[in-house]
């Protein structure tokens, strides 16, 4: 019998980490003296919003807020006026509450370890796992979109990945580098998915995975259910905004009716969006019947 020749590595970290050596972005969360409380910042912000968006603002938060404790001797509402549009607005709220238990729990420093990370407000899988790594220098597996969308196509020659699972931990933990380069790697793989192997029209010909399956294989388009996008436009999503940017834009409680005229197609949704305001904390009622932001009563 002849050698048996070893399947090529579609994702060599010496490829790759060459790549990122010139086309790693200029990130103000990357650079020097970033601290981990810092990158906690980042990471929060980042979900599900576009980085230039997040940078400007992350850049105001760091200098305003610039260890735990400021922020939490800050009025919730404060901090959910800070956060401007970035959307998703709870997210404002999670961080605050974090920040005071690594204030009052943790002596104003972020914790290095995953699973006291996970005990956190607001502190996820992957948000552990990317402060654990990307603060600390930690070997661990980051996933997110980008990184499964890598992994889909070099790896398992798809167009795209299916659901979220643990198995995208291990496909990714299997990639690390067994040496100092793991953070780096991790960032790596995250910048590829961000910059060239996009969801759509993948930028192939300029990716350094010379030996991508999905590519060996003729780029087959995806063959499974159809990705659903989620819509903006008309939502409780929408209103709820609409209603919040009352509330920042005003220094002093408002009245109903303000609120009221920023939706009038439909005066139950609004009346809905309203309620899930004060519900989930974002708003609250003062004691003359007016609303404001959280803490600003």
């Amino acid at each position: 019998m002849g050698d048996i020749v070893p399947r090529p590595d579609p994702v060599a970290p010496g490829k790759l980490l060459g790549w990122f050596d010139v086309a790693e972005r200029d990130l103000p969360w990357r650079r020097d003296g970033v601290t981990a409380w810092h990158i906690l910042i980042s990471e929060i912000m980042l979900q599900q919003t576009p980085v230039s968006r997040v940078a400007p603002i992350w850049e105001q938060w760091v200098e305003r807020w610039p260890v735990p404790s400021a922020m939490a001797a800050a009025p919730v509402g404060e901090v959910v006026r800070a956060w401007g549009k970035l959307g998703y607005p709870r997210r404002a709220m999670r961080l605050h509450a974090c920040s005071a238990v690594l204030a009052a729990d943790h002596d104003d420093v972020v914790p290095s370890d995953v699973d006291v990370l996970l005990t956190l407000p607001g502190i996820g899988d992957y948000t552990a796992r990317a402060i654990a790594c990307f603060a600390y220098g930690q070997s661990v597996p980051v996933v997110d979109t980008n990184v499964r969308r890598v992994i889909a196509r070099a790896v398992h020659a798809r167009a795209e990945p299916g659901n979220p699972a643990r198995a995208d931990l291990v496909d990714a933990q299997l990639l690390l580098p067994d040496d100092s380069r793991a953070p780096r790697f991790s960032a790596a793989l995250m910048e590829l998915g961000a910059l060239v192997c996009v969801a759509k029209n993948p930028r192939c010909e300029r990716c350094p995975l010379t030996d991508c399956r999905w590519v060996a294989a003729g780029s087959p388009a995806h063959s499974g259910p159809a990705r659903k996008v989620q819509k903006f436009a008309g939502t409780d999503r929408q209103v709820r905004g609409l209603l919040l940017d009352v509330l920042r834009g005003s220094d002093i409680p408002v009245s109903r009716d303000q609120l009221d005229i920023v939706w009038t197609k439909d005066t139950g949704q609004r009346d809905r969006a309203l309620d899930s305001l004060l519900v989930d904390g974002l708003a609250e009622v003062t004691s003359d019947g007016r609303f404001a932001l959280a803490g600003e009563g």
